[in-house]
């Protein structure tokens, strides 16, 4: 096997690569512009006129940490609106010490078109792709959005979600095992630093499976929103009274949904309906989000064991049991 690059190699690789992101999407929304939308105004000047159009009277603090501004630079680009006569101040009735800002006519006359303009240049960008990668494109901005920001998730749940977010699980189809393979190599490379050795002990379990696969015993769920896969899970036979749920998985910006939860309750269910006593699964210490719902399912941890693999040291392997 060819020796993997060591670790200061590939940090430099992600953050060049990333830097080569940065001025992709910089040249390609016009941010190098001297004035976006063809505007006299900055891109940070057109933010806070974007948070002042949507939000009501918010106070400078507010835009400050919305926004994660300097609060002097924000006062200055206030001022600057004030002279323009773009927004006007109120004095706060529960603390005179805040003064509550909103546009003012001629500030929404200003931004309207700025808006409009933003909106076109958004569609102009996917207004040429197919239906399956504008997905693929919101689903990558969603993944790094809640990557660098793992506190937007919790923002998002409170939000009206693409078709209601909803979501169907079905059986495994000619495919999907693919996806499997490939979804747990990348996520688990992207969140864990696993290697392309854990991608490759997962396409083993996967090829076996499909080689043996009893109907009866065992399945398969795919969950799917929108279209999209967004998540998998397996039950196969260990022994004649034994069940091991295997290669839970639902995509970053599928989660909050309840998808997690609602595959390992389909694993329960046919394990009892297919005569099964326990259930087995075998799961890693720091994969917090999934040993939360296997407890919540009720399967109690009953072995930890240290080990080293897929290019990393001191983790710890899990077995959970739930009696059924």
């Amino acid at each position: 096997m060819a020796s993997l690059p060591s670790a200061p190699a590939a940090a430099e690789r992600q953050t060049q690569s990333i830097r080569r992101f940065n001025r992709f999407y910089t040249r390609q929304i016009g941010l190098l512009n001297e004035g976006l939308l063809n505007s006299p105004f900055s891109l940070t000047e057109v933010r806070t006129l974007y948070e002042l159009a949507h939000r009501e009277r918010p106070t400078a603090v507010a835009l400050c940490n919305e926004l994660g501004l300097d609060a002097g630079y924000l006062s200055r680009i206030l001022r600057k609106f004030e002279k323009q006569r773009l927004i006007e101040r109120k004095i706060s009735r529960h603390d005179a010490r805040q003064s509550l800002l909103r546009l003012t006519e001629q500030g929404r006359k200003v931004f309207k078109p700025l808006d409009a303009r933003s909106t076109e240049q958004v569609r102009a960008i996917i207004g040429t792709l197919p239906h399956i990668q504008r997905t693929e494109l919101i689903r990558a901005m969603d993944t790094i959005e809640s990557i660098l920001d793992p506190g937007v998730a919790g923002r998002k749940s409170a939000e009206p979600k693409s078709g209601g977010g909803t979501f169907i699980l079905r059986p495994h189809k000619p495919g999907d095992m693919g996806w499997v393979v490939h979804r747990h190599g990348v996520l688990y490379f992207q969140e864990y630093g696993y290697d392309e050795r854990f991608e490759a002990m997962v396409a083993g379990i996967v090829a076996e499976f499909v080689e043996h696969y009893n109907p009866a015993r065992e399945h398969c769920w795919m969950a799917e929103s929108n279209g999209q896969i967004v998540g998998s899970v397996f039950l196969v036979e260990k022994s004649k009274k034994v069940a091991k749920l295997r290669m839970l998985l639902v995509e970053p910006s599928a989660r909050g949904l309840g998808i997690g939860k609602r595959l390992v309750a389909e694993c329960v269910r046919f394990a009892r309906k297919a005569g099964y006593k326990s259930i087995l699964l075998w799961t890693q210490s720091e994969l917090t989000a999934a040993r939360s719902i296997y407890q919540r399912a009720g399967f109690r941890l009953v072995r930890e064991e240290r080990h080293s693999s897929w290019g990393l040291t001191n983790l710890v392997a899990e077995t959970w049991r739930l009696e059924l």
